[in-house]
């Protein structure tokens, strides 16, 4: 019986450990992209949100506007994609956010996007609301969250980016992003915009973060703990390893990333790719 007791707790803490090393989510789907045209991407979010049955909600609180109509360019971009049910779902108020008729449209959900902005403003709104718990319950029932640049940013744990003042800042006013990727830091535009030693900045302060960094037009698709490429150019990695396509085994003794591409594939829990 004593033996027993301490099988029972020894699987439970084992069961404990491996939740908590869980980066991405148990289920469902993340889909993030680094900004830039990705009219390929969002068919392909449509598609495993449900295709012509899907039920897909936009949020484009990163933006700065006040008012979206449901003609909004981007609720017509969802529906070409092949969606017939869009709901743009929008306030500044966290109040607001935490209202039965307000959350209503997540609830049905099987599909969810942020769009592009500053990815402070999604904090201000929603952030310890009903709203990102929903999110997390479109998630458990196996639906799909996805976003682009603003809305990529934010599915990471560690808000880069997210200072009032200026998208210069890496480490700003806000830091904590929705967590949809646990102890992950995400940036976007990357090679556009030539971002792509800026990460370093945040991981000097917090080594233990994974960096991804995502260029334009191009994403990652999650499942659990794993990660695709998917986009025309190039992901990032910032983990404090070095990796040659080629397979030559000099690694530079300096703060380095390296590049994936479309097909390459990552594992965020053992930090490797792949192969």
């Amino acid at each position: 019986m004593h033996r027993a007791l301490i099988l029972v707790v020894l699987l439970t803490n084992y069961v404990l450990l491996v939740s908590s090393q869980t980066i991405g989510p148990q289920n469902g789907k993340l889909m993030i992209v680094g900004g830039g045209p990705a009219n390929p991407l969002v068919e392909k979010f449509v598609d495993l949100a449900g295709g012509k049955d899907a039920k897909i909600v936009v949020i484009p609180t990163a933006d700065e506007k006040d008012d979206y109509s449901e003609d909004w360019y981007f609720t017509n971009t969802i529906k070409e994609a092949g969606a017939s049910e869009v709901v743009v779902l929008h306030t500044r108020d966290p109040k607001v956010a935490n209202k039965e008729d307000f959350i209503a449209p997540l609830k049905e959900a099987s599909g969810i996007w942020f769009t592009g902005g500053r990815q402070w403003r999604l904090v201000d709104a929603y952030m310890d609301t009903k709203v990102v718990e929903e999110c997390r319950n479109v998630l458990a029932r196996g639906g799909i969250i996805g976003g682009s640049s603003a809305g990529a940013t934010i599915q990471g744990s560690y808000l880069a980016r997210g200072d009032t003042k200026s998208n210069t800042i890496m480490m700003g006013d806000h830091e904590q992003g929705f967590a949809f990727l646990k102890n992950v830091a995400i940036d976007q535009h990357l090679l556009a915009r030539n971002r792509q030693f800026d990460m370093f900045e945040i991981l000097k302060q917090k080594p233990e973060l994974l960096g991804i960094g995502l260029d334009e037009s191009t994403g990652i698709l999650v499942e659990k703990d794993t990660f695709e490429v998917i986009g025309k150019s190039y992901v990032a990695i910032y983990d404090g390893k070095f990796w040659r396509r080629d397979g030559n085994p000099v690694v530079p003794k300096m703060q380095s990333f390296y590049l994936l591409k479309e097909g390459d594939k990552y594992d965020m829990g053992k930090r490797e790719i792949i192969k």
